[in-house]
């Protein structure tokens, strides 16, 4: 994945910001045909040229029928990185949704995600009742609009913004001119020193 070489080739720190992608879906989602209703969109052909663009990234990707409302997850995602301080549960939950077609608006299915994963599902599950993580999503919600994010993924780093998947060229002259620093390649050893 371009991003996970971007953290092995720069001194980057990435952190998820969440962002309110179809926020008035309901609880049990739309299909793809509702969602894009009158759009004119060729759904099959738009699911083709994902798979094609997740492929190139080294992603699996299902074949979704659905939309569903994500701001659970997202709260449960902010919960995941607070318990393991790891960004990985974003993995789980990308899995579940854009290759298994799992309802994330559903707490029992996020739940059974954490459990997966190997965190504690009663916390998850108090996490979620509780609304525990809302304000923080709340607030990754209110800077994705302040910095005027409209899709996703946007790439972010002190003023500046990059919209779209990206090849890791863009990206990686995106960081630098941001200042990031390359990180020094480990001094490899050929044995001992000669004399």
């Amino acid at each position: 994945m371009r991003v996970k070489q971007l953290q092995t080739n720069f001194n980057v720190r990435l952190r998820y910001r969440h962002f309110p992608l179809h926020p008035d879906t309901p609880p049990e989602g739309l299909t793809l045909e509702d969602l894009f209703a009158g759009r004119n969109i060729d759904i099959p052909a738009a699911q083709t040229q994902l798979q094609h663009r997740m492929q190139q990234e080294g992603l699996p990707y299902g074949n979704r029928t659905h939309t569903f409302n994500t701001r659970l997850a997202q709260e449960l995602a902010k919960w995941g990185e607070r318990e393991t301080g790891e960004l990985a549960i974003h993995d789980a939950l990308y899995q579940a949704y854009f290759v298994n077609n799992v309802n994330l608006a559903d707490i029992d299915n996020l739940v059974q995600i954490t459990n997966d994963f190997g965190l504690p599902a009663d916390k998850a599950r108090a996490a979620l009742t509780t609304g525990r993580f809302r304000t923080a999503v709340d607030a990754d919600w209110e800077r994705s609009r302040l910095l005027g994010v409209t899709s996703v993924p946007t790439f972010v780093t002190g003023k500046r913004a990059l919209v779209g998947a990206q090849s890791y060229e863009v990206l990686a002259t995106f960081l630098q001119a941001a200042g990031a620093r390359p990180r020094t390649p480990p001094a490899h050893s050929n044995g001992p020193p000669q004399p």
